[in-house]
């Protein structure tokens, strides 16, 4: 069994992406018609990177934004918030080396929700966001899940 790959290596696997497909088959239901790009794991981890302090974006923006820079009709929303994980998980593997990681914490999953995926899981994302001044609140009583409040007042389009 091979030496499993770290989170850095991950996100510089970029392989031949970002790539552009046409949406085609069983897509096309569930995406209509168009194309949809791939992002490449390092672009999803550069847009994170750029969210200002005080700011806040969700991975539909990061999204946007990627289909833009594509010029696709969308971007994949599971490479997307793979990457998404992926970034915030090199993130910490950088900091814990002494460098300096990315603000993960700013990318919140629709809605306004806290990726419970992320490292540290809701708590240490919690702390971090109201440290930035940021109030949430918590949601549901099942599956409980933490919403940022007035999310709007915070967007960030990256």
């Amino acid at each position: 069994m091979g030496k499993r790959k770290s989170w850095t290596e991950k996100l510089n696997d970029v392989g031949d992406l970002p790539k552009v497909v046409k949406i085609e088959g069983k897509m096309t239901r569930r995406w209509g018609e168009g194309t949809v790009v791939i992002p490449s794991p390092r672009e999803v981890y550069d847009l994170m990177r750029s969210v200002p302090e005080g700011k806040l974006t969700t991975i539909n923006e990061i999204r946007s934004a990627l289909a833009r820079r594509h010029a696709a009709t969308i971007c994949c929303p599971i490479t997307a918030g793979i990457f998404a994980w992926v970034s915030a998980n090199a993130s910490e593997e950088e900091r814990a080396a002494g460098g300096e990681g990315i603000p993960y914490w700013r990318t919140l999953k629709s809605g306004g929700v806290v990726n419970e995926k992320y490292p540290g899981g809701v708590e240490i994302q919690k702390a971090l966001l109201e440290k930035e001044g940021h109030r949430l609140v918590r949601k549901g009583t099942k599956n409980v899940s933490h919403r940022v409040l007035d999310l709007e007042k915070s967007l960030y389009a990256p």
